[in-house]
């Protein structure tokens, strides 16, 4: 499935900033700076990556999904625009990333993940990546690694006022508002985002084909028919106050308060031939996120205290047409998160040379999800679901060390618990040095062991939760190498190379059982390891003339080494599914005077489909690349500033999403479940000993059956996305191999 985009987006700044003066303020534009300092104790060994505020202001109507599809080189798994986006780290999956917004872990308690199509990205002022053994200096549970993303103040005096206005193609509108004051104590902020859209784009469907006849109606070939999506229209909106108040003798008090609506509609499967009137496939989604904060900076040391409100209500509609234009629930998901927040920290320096920090936070999660199903035998509905709270507690020592300017170590101790179960102490250990000032070639290495307690899905969903679940462990290690180097303002070149290996036990995946729905289980034994590549490079070519690029690539080897399910099992040593080896964007900037001329381009590599690596049946995602491309124009005026930005995504229109490399046998079912190799297997036996399946001795060997159920939603359910295997055993009993 494929397709074009065509987006026009007008930017328009009006900084109206009345000094008190009411002096008119000037500003004076210089050319790129090089500072050098000691770098920060805090930084010792972390493998990081930073997204600039040229990044983001380049992604500013868009979604953090395609920040760091474009700027980095972690798997974001997109289901288009406005549908979910999660973010993987180094072959892991996306409920072993950690998201953070302004100290506060944003992951859904329910799912364990994050939904990054719904920040925009017009929100974030700071955003950086924090590679394996990183993120346990900002949290646990990322055994791939994590996202922290913050708000700051414009520290600008007076009233200002931005507003964009996006247009594009299948009749889409971005509209941005962001209004400021600031004072020498004071700093305000509102900002608003609305985004909506019909979403009714043309798509091939590789999953139909269409019959050509000739004159006879003989067939004399297939096509694959070009279809329209009409079921994929979004609404979201965004509204992000900011209030900071420095006292002017250390301490900053902030409040940072974000609401978001949604109502999106989700596309049924490319398998499905139903008219989409006959159907309503919606999830709507409100949220609020509250953090009051205070900071502190005395001689030599520093405190701060973060509190935070967190509630979400989700919903979640299936609806079918039963007979003469009524419209009947098949599914009515209902759930309500609240979330409390406190976070006390504590920084304290012996000199230039040690810093020791203290952290404590806790979490009180209460979560309410209620499922209303149709029960196929009386037509009664039937509600199903839980009601769990849940308290999780953290904390950290860490103490830093950097006895010269060229050598720095740190140590990490971390602890946590989540209900009543605590996890053993979670040590980390970096350490970084200068290896040459020419160049400023600087080595790396850290190692750590971390956790991931299971999501409350995982322990307590109805059907299938499984609260016998043991919680994810995993070792990592880290070393990097990396450089930066400059010639004033005419160029400047840094990148970075980083090898990681990491080993992760017990992972928890979602198995079908033999009562007809899914429950988890913790079968797993993954290695992942890798290299990790980071290029920047700014050059002056003339007089007027700036070219900026950014380049990244991972090399991913995610393997299975497990325990084989059974004799047929052959997951083992092999790729785990969905989970691309190489992957690699970049970005290159073009600026004549006031014109930008931007390309962006992504690609993941090949994805097997199924766990044995076998294409044979399901066939595999082909390599995936996109290319957009953005110019803009800056016309400056007395009163404002003004930018028009016209932007093509999917240049080249692009196929970036195919299910399948060969053919499936056409009796497939798209939400078969167990079947075809059911039935086939049943139905031969039957033939064969009658009435008297006890007598059957054959051995079947299954050839496809119902696909792999994966969460595509914050609904909890699951939609099909790959096949798996059965095996029938001689006594009758069904084997199941996941593929």
């Amino acid at each position: 499935m494929y397709r074009i985009v065509c987006f026009l987006i007008m930017t328009l700044l009006a900084d109206a900033i009345c000094m008190a003066q009411g002096a008119k303020e000037k500003v004076t534009r210089f050319g790129e700076v090089t500072v050098f300092a000691r770098r920060p104790m805090k930084e010792i060994g972390i493998q990081q990556t930073r997204f600039d505020s040229l990044a983001l202001k380049e992604n500013i109507a868009l979604s953090m999904a395609d920040v760091l599809t474009y700027n980095s080189s972690v798997f974001v798994k997109n289901y288009g625009r406005a549908t979910l986006s999660t973010v993987a780290f180094r072959g892991t999956s996306p409920s072993h990333t950690q998201v953070t917004w302004n100290g506060m872990r944003i992951n859904n308690p329910m799912l364990g993940m994050t939904d990054f199509s719904a920040i925009p990205s017009y929100f974030i002022d700071n955003a950086s990546l924090l590679h394996g053994t990183s993120s346990v200096n900002e949290t646990g549970g990322g055994l791939g690694g994590a996202v922290k993303m913050s708000t700051a103040p414009l520290n600008r005096h007076g009233f200002g006022m931005q507003y964009i206005q996006g247009v594009g193609s299948f009749k889409t509108l971005d509209e941005f508002l962001r209004i400021n004051y600031g004072s020498g104590r004071w700093q305000l902020s509102t900002r608003a985002v609305l985004s909506t859209s019909p979403n009714d784009y043309k798509y091939r469907n590789h999953d139909k084909k269409e019959n050509i006849y000739d004159e006879d109606m003989n067939i004399v070939g297939q096509y694959y028919p070009v279809e329209r999506n009409r079921s994929g229209a979004f609404r979201d909106f965004h509204l992000l106050q900011e209030v900071y108040y420095n006292s002017g003798r250390g301490d900053r008090l902030g409040l940072n308060a974000w609401y978001m609506s949604s109502n999106r509609e989700l596309s049924m499967l490319t398998t499905d031939y139903g008219d989409e009137l006959d159907f309503d496939n919606r999830q709507r989604e409100e949220t609020f996120r509250g953090i009051l904060s205070w900071n502190h900076m005395g001689h030599g040391w520093t405190m701060a205290s973060n509190a935070g409100y967190v509630h979400t209500w989700m919903a979640y509609d299936y609806k079918r047409d039963v007979g003469n234009g009524i419209m009947a629930h098949m599914t009515r998901s209902r759930s309500l998160i609240n979330t409390i927040y406190a976070q006390a920290e504590g920084n304290y320096y012996i000199g230039n040379k040690w810093l020791f920090t203290g952290n404590l936070s806790v979490h009180q999660h209460l979560v309410e999800s209620r499922d209303k199903n149709v029960i196929m035998q009386d037509g009664n509905l039937g509600i199903v679901g839980y009601q769990k709270g849940r308290m999780e507690m953290a904390g950290s020592f860490s103490a830093k060390w950097q006895p010269s300017e060229r050598l720095g170590m740190s140590v990490v101790l971390r602890e946590e618990m989540f209900g009543t179960e605590w996890s053993p102490i979670i040590p980390a250990f970096f350490i970084d040095g200068v290896i040459t000032r020419h160049g400023n070639i600087m080595a790396k290495a850290s190692v750590s062991r971390n956790f991931r307690f299971p999501s409350l899905n995982d322990l307590y969903f109805l059907p299938g939760g499984n609260p016998n679940l043991r919680k994810e462990r995993g070792w990592t290690y880290d070393l990097g190498v990396s450089f930066a180097i400059s010639n004033g303002r005419k160029y400047s070149i840094s990148g970075s190379a980083n090898w990681f290996d990491s080993h992760i036990s017990d992972w928890i995946i979602w198995l079908p059982t033999a009562k007809g729905f899914f429950s988890p289980k913790n079968i797993k034994d993954v290695h992942a390891h890798g290299v990790e590549l980071q290029s920047k490079m700014d050059a002056l070519l003339g007089k007027q003339w700036n070219l900026g690029i950014n380049a990244t690539y991972s090399w991913t080897p995610s393997i299975n080494e497990g325990e084989p399910m059974s004799v047929a099992d052959k997951s083992v040593g092999k790729q785990l599914p969905y989970v691309p080896e190489h992957s690699t964007s970049l970005t290159a900037r073009l600026t004549w005077r006031q014109w930008t001329l931007l390309y962006k381009w992504c690609y993941y590599s090949e994805r097997f489909t199924m766990s044995s690596n076998d294409i044979s049946l399901t066939g595999k995602l082909p390599p995936y690349y996109m290319s957009n491309l953005t110019v803009e124009k800056q016309f400056a005026f007395k009163w404002a500033d003004m930018n028009v930005k016209g932007c093509v995504n999917n240049l080249f229109n692009e196929e970036y999403q195919k299910w399948y490399g060969e053919d499936l046998i056409p009796a497939t079912p798209s939400f078969g479940y167990l079947g075809y190799d059911t039935g086939l297997y049943f139905l031969g036996e039957l033939c064969k000993n009658k009435k008297n399946l006890s007598h059957s001795t054959s051995e079947y060997q299954g050839i496809q059956s119902s696909f792999k159920f994966e969460r595509i939603s914050n609904w909890s359910g699951f939609v099909n996305q790959s096949l798996f295997i059965l095996h029938f055993e001689p006594d009758n009993n069904i084997e199941i191999i996941i593929k």
